[in-house]
């Protein structure tokens, strides 16, 4: 799997440096039905991850969140799960926390990953069985055991919220944008944990999964489970990663919540 990663780091740095330049530029913002933005940054990005990717493996099946959708995926033992631009809110907003997402998944799991934040200069890696890497050097969680003054990444909102049937302890509660630099936060113990509970895509998934598992990290759904790509509805029950030690204890208020819904 190294030529893969080989390829999609390179892929990811053209990516990075091209959306640098638009916003330097000046962007074109548009909305979703969702109310998300999407630049025509992410979108000339995407066109240059699939020319990069698809005409170095043509036999692998894409997933983007900029591309529409084809099941011809499905039948593909190996995909691309790309996400040109993972925090275009931030990117907007000339903030710094926005990255490229880049996964190959092979049956189902990831096996190469980059999670590139080209404006902080990190680039994060992983292939499966060999470690994970920030800008080249090796990475791991924090090994927090206890939830009193953890570092975590999410909404202050969501933590503060009376519907949790167990509160939270006093955390010190971060947001940043990406879904992907979140985990890779995690991975790289700079933060012990990340949690959102909303559903979230595969692209903003897959190669931030593989860093974290690969950096002896915790990352699972919001009931605790695995992550299983390439799947026709492309989408999963939230986000927990965290050192393991952290894993029931955020894992025990998260399963009530969706015990009500």
């Amino acid at each position: 799997m190294n030529d893969d990663l080989d390829l999609i780091v390179t892929a990811a740095q053209e990516a990075g440096a091209l959306i640098l330049r638009a916003r330097e530029a000046g962007l074109k913002v548009e909305y979703k039905e969702n109310n998300s933005p999407v630049t025509d940054a992410d979108l000339a990005a995407d066109a240059l991850l699939t020319d990069r990717l698809r005409s170095a493996r043509p036999d692998y099946g894409w997933l983007s969140e900029e591309t529409a959708d084809n099941p011809d995926r499905l039948q593909r033992r190996r995909i691309f799960l790309v996400d040109p631009i993972d925090g275009t809110r931030a990117y907007v907003r000339g903030r710094p926390w926005f990255a490229v997402s880049i996964a190959v998944v092979e049956d189902g799991t990831p096996v190469a990953g980059v999670v590139l934040a080209p404006e902080l200069n990190e680039t994060y890696t992983a292939v499966a069985g060999g470690g994970a890497f920030l800008n080249g050097s090796p990475i791991a969680h924090s090994g927090r055991d206890d939830l009193t003054d953890a570092a975590m990444v999410g909404d202050k909102a969501l933590f503060a919220h009376p519907a949790w049937h167990t509160p939270w302890p006093p955390m010190r509660v971060e947001s940043r944008n990406s879904l992907a630099y979140r985990v890779c936060l995690v991975a790289s113990g700079a933060f012990d944990a990340a949690v959102a509970p909303g559903d979230k895509s595969e692209w903003d998934l897959g190669a931030a999964d593989l860093i974290a598992r690969e950096a002896g990290a915790v990352i699972c759904d919001r009931n605790g489970q695995p992550y299983v790509y390439n799947r026709p509805d492309p989408s999963h029950a939230g986000l927990v990663a965290c050192a393991p030690g952290l894993a029931t204890l955020i894992l025990n208020r998260l399963r009530p919540i969706e015990g009500d819904r």
